[in-house]
């Protein structure tokens, strides 16, 4: 495998531990370059059980809105992360932007 100039083992070492770090927490590789060290991991959206969350708000007086509210903003969306190593060997991870 032939890796960038700058990369070091050490880098790459890191690179792929955050990686797995990742794929454990539910992401999967959409997008993968050993040449230039880069990933782009995604996560599909979860659906949010609106009745629920409406009963318990009724049920609470309207207190588990803010637990709704959270679980609608972090879990009604795709999610896209780009891993990657910099010409400098630096690693750096960056939110992609979805259409």
């Amino acid at each position: 495998m032939k890796s960038y100039p700058f990369t070091t083992e050490k880098n790459l070492d890191r690179f792929y531990e955050i990686i797995a770090a990742k794929k454990r927490n539910g992401f999967v590789v959409t997008e993968h370059n050993e040449k230039l060290p880069y990933v782009v991991l995604s996560k599909e959206k979860k659906e949010v059980n609106h009745a629920l969350h409406l009963f318990l708000s009724c049920i609470t007086f309207g207190f588990w809105l803010i637990v709704w509210i959270y679980l609608i903003q972090k879990f009604s969306f795709k999610k896209e992360i780009l891993v990657a190593v910099d010409e400098d060997g630096n690693l750096f991870e960056d939110k992609c932007l979805s259409v």
